[in-house]
């Protein structure tokens, strides 16, 4: 039944034609509907693509988050310098990733699933916008997507409250939709990442849930915490395991990080990474870089020879820190990339914890259990003496090519676990350790720093903001991306309205401040 109401949907959206007028004119070569409809075919094949494009490129993470975490930084002073890293706005596309490859794909799928009858393929279309704009919230603030698809000239955006609450209610519908069908194997053919294994997409519904309920955990205490004990109680779990991972398959492609870096050599080490990794005697740093390629570089610590740049960094020519670290050799030929870890689940399970949160279990284990998770994910060795270095402290970073880059570290945190340091020390460590996991997916570690001010990273060295992005502080950092230019054209009032949403006094710029960003110092 279901396959016959989903060919009379493909009739009336494909467009009606005659009978003889189909017979005469079949191409033999052609595959028709029919045989799409077989296996789920014509549902399922947007899938590998919906999944590889919740990420984005150069301009889309490597000169907009990984920069601004200080995890990765350009060698390239492109624009004259004055760019993304220096806080004027250059680049801003993830918007037309996400709802063109995206949105726009899924909701095809979800209109042809909803009228044949596959809920299980609708409820994964919004599981994969859920993933998408979750993200791309995190860009802008409000973002069009309770009225994606008006077609009226002016589109209005979801204020930020509202949007979360919205997606919390999705996930309720979608983990109903899973929870049903448990067994459900239609997904098999197009899930790179599961194979098709709907227990597992419900551990990551609720890991999600509980993502974003962390994230709220500053502005909106009480819905967070519901939200929070409501995915840690949930009976389906949580994402607990390395084996339970959601990694992407980049489909033979190569990792866009690895292949900014070692192809267009337009990304190394940031200054962060090397300050925080080599000051904790971390021993993922040789699983993330490449030793520097002058060692005159690292005159400051010749027993670690990796060296990074600052983000920000006042450049004179891209082939002066050429020499800097390059990201591991392995990541050319890596199969996927980590969209959300076991690792991840644990620290955020060890905020909960310390926010009191009902199912978190305890602060320490979860803290420890992501470091561990971690160093097993990344394949990195030692993590027993790591995680009793109650010494080790971040360095200060020292550019022998331009003293102008050089910093003092703001952090002194350590790695081991104390029970008497006080709730915001232990958060600190927490965020550092997962700022440390989310490397190549930095987006989140991103909205950490934002969230809690950790890790305490360095300030620009090259600071370009003015009036026409936004003015941050010298002791300040970028707070959002603005709203793309073809939405302050072709729909202003739409763009007036969602700043409207932000609070008295926002304004589109990089320093106004997101929802949850709440601009107070303490978390607790």
């Amino acid at each position: 039944m279901k396959k016959i109401i989903l060919a009379l949907t493909l009739a009336l959206v494909l467009g009606s034609c005659t009978k003889d007028f189909v017979s005469s004119n079949q191409n033999p070569y052609q595959i028709t509907n029919e045989s799409l409809l077989q296996d789920n075919n014509l549902l399922g094949s947007p899938f590998s693509s919906l999944m590889a494009n919740l990420f984005g490129d150069q301009i889309e993470e490597n000169l907009i988050q990984d920069s601004f975490t200080r995890q990765m930084a350009t060698p390239t002073p492109f624009a004259g310098g004055i760019n993304n890293t220096t806080y004027y706005i250059r680049w801003n596309t993830y918007w037309d990733r996400i709802y063109g490859s995206i949105m726009s794909p899924s909701q095809k799928v979800i209109k042809l699933a909803d009228a044949g009858g596959y809920k299980e393929f609708s409820a994964w279309a919004k599981m994969l916008r859920i993933l998408g704009m979750s993200r791309l919230t995190t860009f802008h603030g409000p973002v069009i997507y309770s009225n994606y698809g008006s077609q009226a000239s002016t589109i209005l955006y979801d204020k930020e409250s509202d949007l979360y609450n919205l997606f919390f209610k999705q996930l309720d519908t979608i983990q109903s939709v899973f929870k049903a069908n448990p067994t459900y194997a239609g997904f098999k053919n197009f899930d790179a990442s599961y194979g098709g294994d709907v227990t597992k997409w419900l551990k990551l519904t609720n890991s999600i849930r509980l993502r974003l309920a962390i994230r709220l955990s500053k502005v909106a205490p009480d819905i967070a915490k519901t939200q929070g004990e409501k995915a840690l109680a949930d009976a389906s779990g949580l994402i607990s395991t390395n084996g339970d991972n959601f990694n992407i398959s980049l489909y033979g492609n190569i990792l866009p990080l690895a292949r900014i870096c070692w192809q267009w050599d337009d990304t190394r080490m940031g200054d962060g990474m090397e300050s925080i990794l080599i000051g904790l005697k971390d021993g993922r740093l040789p699983v993330y870089f490449q030793p520097a390629s002058d060692n005159t570089l690292y005159a400051d610590h010749p027993a670690y020879p990796y060296k990074g740049i600052r983000n920000g960094a006042y450049l004179n020519s891209k082939s002066d820190h050429m020499p800097c670290s390059k990201i591991n050799t392995s990541f050319n030929t890596t199969p996927t990339r980590r969209y959300m870890t076991a690792a991840e689940v644990s620290f955020l399970k060890a905020e909960a914890s310390l926010r009191g949160w009902a199912g978190a279990g305890d602060a320490k284990t979860n803290y420890e259990n992501g470091v561990r998770f971690s160093y097993a994910d990344w394949g990195a060795t030692g993590v027993d003496a790591y995680l009793a270095d109650a010494t080790s402290k971040p360095i200060n970073f020292n550019d022998p090519i331009d003293a102008r880059n050089s910093f003092t570290s703001r952090s002194t945190v350590t790695v081991a676990w104390n029970e008497a340091d006080s709730k915001e020390l232990k958060l600190e460590k927490i965020i550092t350790q997962k700022w440390i996991d989310g490397f190549t997916n930095a987006l989140e570690a991103w909205v950490d720093f934002r969230r809690t001010g950790y890790p305490k990273l360095p300030y620009n060295a090259k600071n370009d903001s003015n009036a026409d992005w936004g003015v941050i502080g010298a002791t300040d950092f970028i707070k959002r991306m603005p709203f793309v230019n073809g939405e302050r054209s072709n729909n202003a009032a739409g763009v007036a309205d969602a700043v409207s949403k932000m609070g008295t006094g926002a304004k589109d710029d990089i320093a106004t401040r997101l929802w949850w960003d709440t601009g107070v110092v303490a978390n607790f």
